[in-house]
């Protein structure tokens, strides 16, 4: 299984978004937060395209590396899923250092908060990312969509229709 930035972050917010997603389910097409988030990271720092590079590495995408500085810009809507972003992060600066870049660092910016915040890798993290990538495998090929979370953020999420078809208010 590949692996990438996407399933990282679904893992942190919905093992059951991560399964459906895999499986080539697709909601995000009729979310306006989904195209809202799209427009704010183009039209946000228009310079960007200017100053930093679009970085594949195998099957993940960086949209905006500053190559000079060894630093990941990521740009969120909003910091309700805070851990999932950082992990998101996280994982870009660790597949970084697989590829022989070393001492890359990474920015959070959740520009309608004009908040910014500075992301670091250390030995711990990396163990960690290593389980997250066993434990997302592993659901991804279980045969069983995982159950809904009933968390607050369902609500707001593409899948909730799909999610909730059959559960009563």
């Amino acid at each position: 299984m590949l692996i990438n930035a996407t399933h990282i972050n679904l893992f942190h917010v919905c093992r059951r978004e991560l399964w459906l997603h895999y499986h080539g389910i697709r909601m995000e097409f009729n979310s306006e937060l989904v195209a809202d988030g799209k427009l704010l990271g183009e039209t946000s720092y228009p310079e960007r395209a200017e100053k930093y590079v679009e970085l594949q590495l195998g099957n993940i995408k960086i949209d905006f590396y500053d190559a000079r500085n060894k630093i990941v810009h990521e740009i969120k809507r909003s910091d309700k899923v805070d851990y999932a972003h950082i992990a998101q992060v996280k994982y870009y600066l660790y597949r970084l250092h697989l590829a022989g870049i070393e001492g890359a660092t990474g920015i959070l910016e959740y520009p309608t908060l004009r908040q910014r915040e500075q992301v670091l890798l250390n030995e711990e993290d990396m163990k960690s990312i290593q389980d997250w990538e066993r434990e997302i495998e592993s659901i991804c090929m279980n045969d069983k969509c995982p159950s809904t979370i009933h968390a607050k953020i369902c609500k707001a999420c593409s899948y909730y229709d799909f999610c909730y078809i059959e559960e009563e208010e």
